[in-house]
Order: C-alpha cells, then structure tokens, then sequence
C-alpha cells in the first residue's frame, strides 16, 4: 500500500496522540500508587506509654493516633544505641528490648513531642521505657527489665495499640528506693529524701534497688515532687558488699555542680536498709573515692560541693 503524505501525516500524529494518552495514563497510575504510598506510610503519631501488671506477665501499651504501625521489630540487645547517630543511650535493668515501630513518630507537625522520652514502671519486671529514635517514619524505644523472659507482641484497634507482654516468671520483694523530695530541698527543710517501694529479686536485692534508682520516678511520683539527682552518673557497675561496707563505682560523669545534694545522698539510704549494709563507698569512673578503707562513708572528689 502506498500512502500520500497527508495520509502518513495523519497516522503519525494518530501514533503521537496514542503514545502520548499512554505516557499521560502511566504517570497519572504512577502519580496514584505513589500517593497512596505516601498515604499507607503516613506516620502514626504516639499519644501515650502506658503500664501495667497482669497474672503472670507486664504489659507496655503504646497508644497510636491512626492505625497502629504496620511494622513492629521487638528483639533484645546488648545496649541501647540512637537512632541515627549510634550513640550509646543509658537505661537501667539488666536485660534491654529494643521496639522499633514504623511508620511512626512521636511528634506532631511543628515538632513537639507528643509522648514522654523517658519514663519508669513500678512493675516486677517492667523498670523503664526510653526513647532511642524518632527518624525518618522510624520510632524506636528501649525498654529496660529487671530479667530477661519471654515476651509476645500484639496490636490492638480502638484505641490503635502496639502491645508488648513481658512475662514475669520469678518470685520479687518489696524494697524501698530513696528520691531527692524537690519541694522540701527548695525550702530548706529536711529530710531532702523521700522512700518508694520497687520490686527486687531476693537474690539481688542491692543491684534491683540501683536499678531502679536509675529508672527514676514514675510519672505519678515525679508529679508528686519526686526527682532523681544523678550528678551526672549515668548508671553503675562492680556493687558488692563485704564487711558492712557497700562499694559502688558510677559510670558516666561525676559531678555535684556545687549543689550540697548529690547522688550520694540517694544512694547511701538506699542501700543502708539492708542489715548488712553499715557504710556506703562511692567510687568515680576512674575507680576513685576520697576514703577507699576503713568503716566509713566516702564520696569522690567529683561529688563535693
């Protein structure tokens, strides 16, 4: 067939218009998925942590706006690092859960955080819930338990939930921890320290009261007046107890800020409640203490005012 130029003409633009229809129809489809993308990854914002026990098991509810994240990573680890510097994050407990939620975030539009960063459980198993990230739809939380156990991970609908079961298998002991009472330090009037129950295992019960003086207040406590002053210790290591005489070695930085309220002034009654427990020795990072003998309380340098 041979066709005039008119006629070739026509076809041509007919195959354009045709071509160009399907270029159109294929970025609209594209346009479309990658919206609905875009909306399937909306981040959930989270409202609210909340705790509480149960025959047999600590349940950790995190309380979504939307649908509960679709995705859910909840493993344990070693140490608790941020999300994305990879620095190391402190959190008490002697075995840590890391939850990574996505798409989720814990802040609203213009940035103000919408859930607490750091707060501590009462709970037999359950210490504390601390923020590792909040990056690019990534919402991460390390949650800080008195013994590693097993857990099951659910969700739950009205209200969007991402619940954590923490079974609690063991036999506690209630303990007091001792808190600096901000209320009667600000007006002077003593004693400057106010007692709370925490559950501790019998075997352990010194290490379970520093782990849960580093927890800190739960929220109810810290509302009543209740402050945890770390003078910049970020937890604590190589505690023993021999001779009436506890030793206890901070980690992190040690510092009083010239205040005459310290952390030793938390640590000595929490630990002088048990019977065999007389004087308390408090060491630096470095393993330094102003009187390393003898039966005798001691600080180090750091924490004088």
């Amino acid at each position: 067939m041979i066709l005039t130029g008119s006629t070739a003409r026509r076809i041509v633009s007919l195959v354009f218009v045709v071509t160009a229809v399907g270029f159109v129809a294929a970025a609209a489809s594209a346009g479309q998925a990658h919206r609905a993308h875009l909306a399937a990854t909306t981040p959930s914002r989270l409202i609210a942590i909340r705790a509480a026990h149960h025959p047999g098991f600590d349940r950790l509810v995190f309380e979504f706006t939307g649908p509960p994240p679709p995705r859910q990573q909840v493993r344990y680890v070693n140490r608790l690092v941020a999300d994305p510097s990879g620095r190391p994050i402190p959190i008490a407990g002697r075995a840590i859960l890391e939850a990574s939620l996505f798409p989720a975030t814990a802040r609203d539009a213009a940035g103000t955080a919408t859930a607490p960063e750091r707060t501590a459980f009462a709970l037999p198993n359950l210490m504390s819930v601390v923020r590792a990230g909040d990056f690019e739809s990534v919402l991460s939380y390390g949650v800080g338990l008195m013994r590693r156990t097993s857990f099951h991970v659910s969700t739950l609908t009205r209200p969007s939930r991402v619940v954590i079961d923490i079974d609690t298998p063991f036999r506690t002991v209630l303990k007091k921890v001792y808190f600096e009472n901000l209320p009667r330090f600000a007006v002077g009037t003593a004693p400057y320290v106010t007692a709370v129950l925490r559950p501790v295992l019998p075997g352990a019960p010194a290490t379970g009261v520093m782990d849960r003086l580093f927890a800190g207040p739960t929220q109810a406590e810290s509302a009543a007046g209740l402050g945890l002053q770390q003078s910049g210790a970020t937890g604590f290591t190589g505690i023993s107890i021999g001779g009436l005489v506890a030793r206890v070695r901070l980690t992190g930085t040690c510092s009083s800020g010239g205040s005459t309220f310290s952390i030793a002034d938390e640590i000595y009654p929490t630990l002088k409640q048990f019977a065999t427990v007389d004087f308390v020795k408090i060491y630096d990072s470095a393993g330094h203490t102003e009187a390393p003998t003898g039966q005798r309380d001691s600080i180090p340098f750091c924490l004088e005012p």
